[in-house]
């Protein structure tokens, strides 16, 4: 059942970096090659326009963010398309780095978050219905994720805190159990 399940949790992982990949990849192809960085898109470009009238950013300001946004897309696609290419690579021997996925799935949430917010001022409901699902995408392949990366490290005993402070400190160090005169590496004087 746990091998049933492990390899469903793959293969949604799988899915949703392909989307990711395929789908942002080619809208940050669209707005870095654009001349006005994807500003000619009424639709998408509702975000760059939003987000410019709350900080008060002028038209370059506008170009300079709609070009941060693109390449954050392609960061995000980019990181996917290697975490396909490492999957692929896990099928023959090894385990996938999860951790690289798992941030560029993140700098898509906050992508979303940070867009949504403008989607919403503008009433545009197909907008936030559209960044509302690539956020849910987003943040269900990172928590299946971490939940892969968790089930297959073997779990370490822990200690407390007080324990790991006492194992680290140089053995010259004063016992806090014994008296202040008292030292454990002293020879003791006869009367």
């Amino acid at each position: 059942m746990r091998r049933t399940t492990s390899a469903i949790g793959s293969a949604l992982i799988l899915a949703i970096a392909v989307y990711f990949a395929l789908f942002w990849g080619f809208d940050a192809l669209r707005v870095l090659t654009s001349p006005t960085y994807g500003l000619e898109d009424v639709w998408r470009s509702q975000v760059v326009f939003g987000l410019g009238r709350y900080t008060g950013l002028d038209p370059n300001g506008l170009l300079r963010l709609a070009a941060a946004l693109g390449a954050l897309k392609l960061t995000v696609a980019a990181v996917c398309a290697i975490h396909i290419a490492d999957r692929i690579r896990c099928m023959i021997s090894g385990t996938p780095a999860n951790e690289v996925l798992e941030t560029g799935l993140l700098i898509a949430v906050g992508i979303c978050l940070v867009a949504v917010a403008p989607a919403i001022w503008s009433q545009n409901g197909d907008l936030v219905r559209e960044l509302l699902i690539q956020f849910m995408l987003a943040a269900f392949a990172a928590a299946l994720s971490i939940m892969e990366r968790a089930g297959r490290k073997p779990k370490e005993k822990a200690g407390n805190a007080l324990e790991l402070a006492i194992a680290v400190l140089p053995s010259t160090t004063r016992d806090p159990r014994k008296p202040a005169g008292s030292r454990s590496g002293a020879a003791k004087i006869a009367p």
